[in-house]
């Protein structure tokens, strides 16, 4: 019984080493289309509020 409990330990070893490298990834988390386009319009938003400011900044010091 004895070396049976310990091949079982050794497999479950190897196992968990091969699981833990399948799921550690670089890879970049999924964004869906439409999340991609909400972001790009909060992003266009945030560039035309800075280029307002900008021009009114340089109205003021004319």
């Amino acid at each position: 019984m004895n070396r049976k409990k310990k091949i079982n330990e050794i497999l479950k070893k190897k196992q968990k080493k091969h699981n833990a490298k399948l799921h550690s990834s670089n890879k970049p988390r999924y964004i869906s289309k439409a999340e991609r386009a909400k972001i790009e319009a909060e992003e266009a938003n945030k560039a035309a509020d800075t280029t307002s400011t900008e021009e009114v900044n340089s109205d003021l010091e004319q």
